[in-house]
């Protein structure tokens, strides 16, 4: 089969389209599909890369989010299951590790899957739209609303905002009802992003998105809740976490699912306890985030924003395209 192959960390050029890949085999518990559509992510650059203290099985197929039809089922899975069936897989597999990191994944023809990460696909729900789901809509899903952390009227900050996660949470964060302050880097994006129904954008390379909301909503208050913002949303870290805490009204929230431009940041934890500020970590999905985010596409209410549908053999370019943040929203791939 064709299969999108790393072969070695390190730069793209390890990243190689295989025409002879071996086809999976059929196992106890386990289905094999044909991938029809499988989305990229950041984690994709930082699989090629080499994460230090993550030994990855190599060559290895990479590609986390995938959907597609179930083309055989191994001994032992459940008789629901048939040939044919519609499938968003949850890249989780719970005893071996990540789909397109520690088991091959979704950048290829076929694929190995156990039957516990198959998620039936509602009609309605096309596979561009449900492969684009599970790393960048999932984790926006449990950050914001099985945590409970954005409500209607909310002012809410978004970094990072025009990627996968960022688009996820600009529109779950307008679902809710909040207004809305989308930050990201140059003209194109922020009108993208403006057009995706966010009330407020500001290029971060051009203007301080904290002196900008003590600006526009005035500066948080110690012995009162005026000013300041009621969230932000932050997984860059490195610089851009000092400025979060200083724009927060009291009591507000900030909301961290990764850190993607530094996990150690300069702190100052004078603002957590001068104003009561709450850091809230959200880790990964689960199967509900997905069926409820299908759910939604299914009735019409949310839209994934996808940039670009490649062919396998251009896979490799989607991976740079995330690399050097050349993307708005995602990725998508069609074996």
């Amino acid at each position: 089969m064709k299969a999108m192959v790393l072969q070695q960390h390190g730069g793209l050029e390890h990243l190689k389209y295989v025409a002879d890949f071996p086809d999976p085999k059929i196992a106890e518990g386990h289905v094999v599909i044909r991938v029809r559509a499988s989305s990229l992510n950041y984690h994709d650059v930082f699989t090629v890369r080499g994460m230090p203290g993550i030994k990855v099985p190599l060559p290895v197929v990479i590609g986390l989010d995938m959907a597609g039809e179930i083309l055989e089922t191994g001994h032992g899975v459940d008789p629901a299951w048939k040939k044919g069936d519609r499938v968003l897989v949850n890249p989780v597999n719970r005893t071996h590790g990540l789909m397109g990191e520690m088991l091959n994944g979704g950048l290829a023809e076929k694929c190995l899957v156990a039957q516990h990460q198959l998620i039936r696909m509602p009609d309605g729900v096309s596979f561009e739209d449900a492969a684009s789901l599970p790393v960048a809509y999932g984790t926006a899903h449990r950050m914001l609303i099985t945590h409970q952390t954005v409500k209607s009227g909310d002012k809410v900050v978004i970094l990072g905002a025009s990627g996968g996660v960022g688009t996820g949470c600009v529109l779950l964060a307008k679902m809710l009802g909040a207004e809305v302050v989308a930050c990201a880097g140059g003209a194109e994006k922020l009108a993208r992003l403006k057009a995706l129904g966010a009330d407020h954008v500001i290029d971060y390379k051009e203007t301080n998105f904290s002196t900008w909301a003590m600006e526009k909503f005035g500066k948080p208050q110690r012995r009162n809740y005026e000013g300041g913002v009621d969230v932000v949303i932050n997984f860059t870290g490195g610089d851009t976490w000092q400025p979060s805490l200083r724009c927060v009204k009291r009591g507000g929230k900030i909301l961290v699912c990764g850190a993607t431009a530094g996990y150690d940041p300069k702190e100052d934890l004078r603002y957590i306890w001068s104003f009561e500020l709450q850091i809230i970590g959200s880790n990964s999905f689960y199967d509900d985030n997905l069926q409820a985010l299908m759910g939604l596409i299914a009735q019409g209410k949310l839209k994934p924003v996808i940039d670009k549908v490649l062919p396998l053999k251009d896979a490799a370019e989607g991976v740079r395209l995330i690399q050097d943040r050349e993307v708005f929203g995602k990725v998508v791939v069609t074996p």
